[in-house]
């Protein structure tokens, strides 16, 4: 097995583009850092899906157009180093890790992609501006190391769902893979800022993975549940924990569409997102899970 490769300029990265041309397909996983086991999860079905012959890339960059006012640019960890280890165990040939000039080489872009009324719900609604930064970065990223399958977690849904939108839209030669989200043994969904949490703090982001499971059993339930049965159900969760200490702050709970991240009526078959997103102190964190309506028989 080569040593993982890293490319901290543009010009680093079209020479391991050039040298890997001829080995077959190539996958790309974009990352901000800070990476954990559901990075590497991502990593590893990126390795799977193109093969030992393939390349598989991995990008580390802190993109600050996703970052709005009062949001955590500088708090952000950067941990390179440790990112290096993580990708290169679990089968990454390469690293692109550029510093922001080298990304937007002429400060701040004047020309971005919008994320359109799909980017002005829930997250979007939350964080303004954030999917235009979001996509764009994805946009460059994808034209940069010109994959033809990219991974993503389902963990970042409406993420997931934009990008595939924009890819559909405006042509991108690329497949989007999501992978499943990767949990702890308690049920919390892996996250970047899962470090935030203090202990307490944890045991009360708990709720929100416990309020998406009340709801995917009621769903699963002898009883036919439509949307508003499930969304009662993970509310239920959610409001028995109004008095935890530390307190849940919640922004939303939302039984969506993955198409355009619409609510679901009552009447929805066929593939749902039931998401919530919170704040633990000083901590915002998102979970969902993916449902279907009507597969019975």
């Amino acid at each position: 097995m080569t040593p993982l490769a890293l490319a901290p300029t543009r010009a680093d990265l079209h020479r391991l583009l050039a040298a890997a041309e001829g080995r077959g397909r190539t996958a790309a996983v974009f990352t901000m850092g800070a990476l954990h086991e559901g990075h590497a999860s991502l990593v590893r079905a990126a390795r799977e899906a193109v093969g030992p012959a393939g390349f598989v890339i991995v990008t580390v960059f802190v993109n600050p157009l996703q970052f709005g006012a009062g949001e955590d640019l500088d708090r952000y960890p950067r941990t390179l180093e440790a990112d290096l280890k993580t990708v290169e165990a679990a089968g990454a040939d390469a690293v692109f890790a550029p510093p922001v000039d080298e990304v937007y080489p002429g400060g701040a872009p004047q020309i971005t992609i919008a994320a359109g009324p799909m980017g002005e719900r829930y997250e979007g609604a939350s964080r303004p501006g954030h999917f235009d930064g979001m996509l764009t970065v994805v946009a460059k990223l994808l034209h940069l190391t010109a994959p033809d399958v990219v991974f993503f977690g389902a963990k970042d849904a409406q993420q997931v769902a934009l990008v595939r939108r924009m890819v559909a839209d405006l042509n991108f030669p690329v497949e989007v893979v999501a992978a499943p989200t990767v949990r702890q043994d308690d049920g919390l969904a892996l996250s970047s800022r899962n470090r935030y949490l203090s202990d307490a703090e944890r045991r009360t982001a708990l709720t929100l993975s416990r309020a998406l499971f009340a709801g995917r059993d009621r769903l699963a339930a002898a009883e036919p549940a439509g949307p508003d049965a499930v969304r009662a159900a993970a509310r239920a969760v959610l409001d028995e924990a109004a008095g935890a200490e530390p307190p849940l702050d919640l922004d939303y709970l939302a039984l969506v569409d993955p198409a355009d991240f619409t609510e679901a009526a009552e009447g929805h078959t066929g593939e749902a997102i039931l998401a919530v997103a919170a704040k633990v102190g000083t901590t915002r964190l998102i979970d969902n899970i993916s449902l279907t309506f009507g597969a019975r028989t």
